[in-house]
């Protein structure tokens, strides 16, 4: 397939280009030497969205891109940041796909589980739906545009998968990676009262996961992006001061993380039980369904 990827160059994209590598790769990217160098001169490289009319020379599309949500403060000025690098490009290509006489026959756009807001204990999968309060906090609010202007691109000629991303397990990225050096030193602990739902999958999976919807013409819908096996964050701090052989005891009180986060501390202090009832119902393997048997491997 011809495919052309957005997000390349972050945590999961640069995993999907080498899972991708019997496919014939168009990457976007704002500087296309930089990605080239990063990621192979083998593929071809777009510097914008600009020069193209319509979309008719590619088979499948996968968009990864946006600002991470963890990056920085959440001031009103990131908070726009983390928005329209999310949902501007995502219009654009919808647009792109509809104006194609023949268009892509897959779309795949990232979304994230903070779709589902905090919602304590109660166990979740994509038939959830959110109520009044969820739909009121910023991480809704940014996934349901994000995913309804997506959602434009679909029609009888184009298939279009959501996958809302859990926390992603890697050493080279996301919250793993930040949060290792302070494991190490036995500085780490649980959040809060511990009790919030983390729902995690290994990168490999996530990976994984994407190729199969990018395969599987049988796809369409919301996928959640997760193990089958969601934790509490106790228990998470548990496993991850076992898998480096360290004390996880000391704990990070919620007041003080609301004063040096801000608003991003709910990305910490709140969660969900969330499971990927969908994409296992396709046919889907997980190779990592179980916490210790992930990091064992991530870490070894």
């Amino acid at each position: 397939m011809n495919i052309l990827l957005t997000g390349a160059s972050g945590f999961i994209g640069t995993q999907l280009v080498s899972a991708l590598k019997q496919h014939q790769l168009t990457i976007l990217s704002r500087d296309p030497q930089r990605s080239a160098s990063k990621l192979g001169s083998q593929h071809q490289y777009l510097g914008s969205l600009s020069s193209l009319s319509d979309l008719n020379d590619f088979d499948a599309i996968i968009n990864l891109a946006g600002e991470p949500i963890a990056g920085k403060r959440w001031s009103d000025s990131q908070k726009q940041a983390i928005c329209q690098s999310r949902w501007t490009i995502t219009t654009k290509l919808a647009e792109l796909i509809k104006q194609s006489d023949t268009p892509p026959h897959t779309f795949i756009s990232a979304s994230a589980i903070g779709y589902y807001g905090d919602q304590k204990l109660q166990p979740i999968d994509e038939s959830f739906e959110v109520n009044q309060h969820t739909q009121a906090e910023f991480t809704h609010q940014v996934c349901k545009r994000w995913e309804d202007e997506a959602l434009k691109a679909q029609s009888e000629q184009t298939r279009v998968c959501i996958v809302r991303i859990g926390l992603v397990l890697g050493r080279q990225g996301g919250a793993l990676a930040k949060m290792l050096p302070a494991f190490k030193l036995g500085l780490g602990g649980p959040i809060a009262d511990g009790q919030q739902g983390m729902s995690w999958i290994h990168q490999t999976d996530l990976v994984r996961m994407l190729v199969h919807l990018t395969e599987d013409n049988s796809c369409s819908g919301v996928f959640n992006g997760t193990a089958p096996n969601p934790v509490s964050n106790k228990s998470f701090t548990k496993a991850l001061g076992k898998a480096v052989n360290r004390p996880a005891c000391i704990p990070a009180p919620a007041f003080g993380l609301k004063l040096a986060l801000g608003e991003m501390s709910t990305l910490l202090i709140e969660g969900q039980y969330v499971t990927p009832k969908h994409a296992l119902a396709a046919g889907f393997e997980f190779q990592y369904t179980e916490l210790d048997d992930a990091l064992a491997q991530i870490l070894a």
